[in-house]
């Protein structure tokens, strides 16, 4: 496995360092991403057009490698800036994989200039990890869906322009085979989004679809042929939104930490706090042999989400290991940090999911266990 950077990758992380600089500690995975610093950091990216960094150049994008795309992810991780809008990775992608030439010219655009945002409307009360049982019901009539049904837990769905919904437009018999992708207005009328606040601090919602009407039009990919399209985008989510960055981040504010408060005199509590440093290195050698080498993109995408949520956890349950109590208390970092990392398990994919699909695809294990 080849560590070093090429000249033209080292310049452009060079590039990437002074263009973040001014956003540090933006903060933008904890607060609302209509803060006027978190949109003048995407508006920042969008002016040379770095929130279309790896799309095709047909596409209006860069065409730059998925290392670089990770390079610019990863950097304003670690940096404490913010984690990609989920236009530019799961919907622009699957627009320009599978939309018609209209949907092209009408969505990609917006996105890349950072003038049109999307939330993944995805899991239900009773669909979370299990989407294939999803019940929010989409009815052709005429030119449009009429879509009743809700969402559960949608990362900042009340902050956005459109919602990216999986919906079923076939029988609950068929499963997975019943599923289909619409972008729905989050203003249209029989839209309703009502926000939940988690421990962490961390914003999420419930969606409620009573008649709500979707022009047929904003349909991606066929009738009852989404699930293929959105475990493809899945796997492009995984890449650029569970990088070592925030591993590496949120290791130094432990160091930080511990040593402000004294707890790392014993040699014991040292020894304890060293073996972390080898987790954190091993986290970001793992993703980057992943990203130079071929394989099964859901995979290995898995397989690097396994690796940053077992090592934010790890940090986060050493922090009360070593700290304490003083480690607990609410306006603490390292309080902050092992309630964030609770959700890590869940969001883009459940740890056991991940597992199961890395036993599959990456080890060649039977799906029966």
């Amino acid at each position: 496995m080849n560590l070093t950077l090429s000249r033209e990758d080292a310049n452009f992380l060079d590039e990437v360092r002074q263009t973040l600089a001014p956003f540090d500690d933006t903060n933008g995975f904890v607060v609302s991403n209509t803060t006027p610093a978190l949109k003048a950091f995407y508006k920042a990216l969008a002016a040379r057009n770095w929130l279309a960094l790896s799309w095709p150049v047909s596409a209006g994008g860069l065409g730059r490698s998925p290392l670089q795309e990770f390079l610019l992810w990863n950097e304003a991780h670690f940096r404490n800036i913010a984690r990609p809008p989920q236009g530019v990775g799961v919907v622009a992608k699957t627009i320009i994989r599978h939309g018609t030439d209209a949907q092209k010219e009408r969505w990609l655009g917006p996105i890349r200039r950072h003038e049109a945002t999307f939330a993944l409307a995805y899991s239900e009360p009773n669909a979370g990890s299990d989407l294939g049982s999803l019940q929010c019901k989409a009815v052709l009539s005429g030119d449009r869906y009429v879509l009743n049904g809700n969402k559960c837990w949608n990362s900042k769905a009340h902050t956005v322009d459109y919602l990216w919904l999986l919906c079923r437009t076939g029988e609950a018999s068929a499963g997975k085979k019943g599923l289909t992708l619409l972008i729905v207005d989050a203003h249209a009328p029989g839209v309703v989004i009502r926000p939940l606040k988690l421990m962490c601090g961390n914003m999420v919602t419930e969606i409620f679809f009573e008649n709500a009407e979707v022009p047929v039009t904003h349909r991606i990919g066929p009738e009852n042929g989404a699930w293929r399209l959105i475990t493809e985008a899945l796997a492009d989510e995984r890449y650029v939104h569970f990088t070592p960055g925030r591993v590496r981040r949120d290791y130094f504010v432990l160091r930080d930490w511990l040593e402000a408060h004294g707890k790392l005199a014993d040699p014991a509590a040292r020894r304890r706090f060293d073996e972390l440093a080898v987790q954190v290195l091993q986290a970001e050698a793992h993703v980057l042999r992943l990203l130079t080498n071929e394989g099964d993109a859901s995979g290995i995408a898995a397989s690097n989400k396994l690796a940053h949520v077992n090592t934010i956890q790890a940090i986060a349950r050493a922090a009360i290991e070593l700290g304490g109590i003083e480690a607990m208390v609410l306006d603490e970092p390292t309080s902050l940090h092992w309630r964030q990392t609770m959700t890590e398990s869940i969001g883009g994919g459940t740890t056991e999911i991940m597992e199961s699909i890395v036993a599959r695809q990456r080890l060649g294990l039977s799906a029966n266990r």
